[in-house]
């Protein structure tokens, strides 16, 4: 692949899934509103504001290709984005402490003016996590950057999650598999 790529995310995460995936990128960050309308499904929900991302991007950039993605964690249709504070975060991961909830990520290419999107969503089940695991996690990581307030590859989801159903990347952040085969095609 030799496009250009745009990565517009400060995710450390998603850089680090493209440099794994060896795409050569640039970031460029513009600030979205990312609002959406009540009606939508979750999956509607994160590929809206992937596209709404995208957006900001359209009327400037021409030859390259931009990436903006959005992951939403829903449980029970209930969408759990990123947590305000410290009680609101643990609050989030006492709802998700053993049960079974949904990854959703939402991905929009920006290719000459034409929008390509797509979601993945995985399956993610925790084990019952004590609050003592759940109040450290939250002092210690600080997950006020991540939808359901946590990271797979932090100590929680190494200790909590017990199975995934659907790609590990995607609860990362960015659906590598789906990512690849879509860049592939334009």
């Amino acid at each position: 692949m030799n496009h250009k790529i745009i990565l517009a995310s400060k995710s450390p995460r998603r850089q680090e899934l493209l440099r794994l995936m060896d795409l050569e990128f640039r970031i460029v960050l513009k600030d979205v509103d990312e609002s959406y309308p009540d009606n939508l499904t979750p999956e509607e929900v994160a590929v809206y504001i992937a596209t709404k991302k995208a957006e900001a991007f359209d009327e400037a950039i021409t030859d390259e290709i931009v990436l903006t993605a959005d992951t939403i964690v829903c449980i029970d249709d209930l969408i759990l984005g990123k947590p305000e504070n410290a009680d609101h975060a643990i609050e989030m991961l006492r709802l998700l402490s053993g049960r079974m909830h949904r990854v959703i990520t939402g991905v929009c290419l920006l290719y000459k003016h034409q929008y390509h999107s797509f979601y993945d969503v995985s399956e993610v089940y925790f084990g019952k996590l004590s609050d003592e695991e759940i109040s450290s996690y939250v002092n210690k990581y600080q997950p006020f950057d991540k939808a359901g307030s946590y990271g797979i590859q932090e100590r929680i989801g190494l200790i909590g999650i017990e199975r995934i159903n659907g790609s590990y990347t995607n609860v990362v952040g960015l659906p590598t598999e789906k990512l690849y085969r879509a860049l592939e095609k334009l």
